[in-house]
């Protein structure tokens, strides 16, 4: 039985970490790492959802968003 994958079928977002969250508060470390962008450079693709771009709004001074 084929599944199809959900993340093919949804638009998605590239996110980036470009800058460190050193003296940040916790909640941005926090929605770094909720959005799997734990160390610098490292690129995901997200799915395009309104709570994604929430997180993405709350740390967008850390992050470079790719439509």
């Amino acid at each position: 039985m084929q599944t199809s994958d959900p993340r093919k079928s949804q638009a998605v977002v590239r996110v980036k970490r470009v800058r460190s969250a050193i003296r940040r508060p916790k909640d941005q470390k926090a929605t770094l790492l909720a959005l799997r962008l734990g160390r610098m450079n490292r690129l995901r693709e997200l799915p395009d959802t309104p709570s994604v771009r929430g997180m993405i709004a709350k740390v967008a001074h850390l992050v470079e968003v790719e439509e």
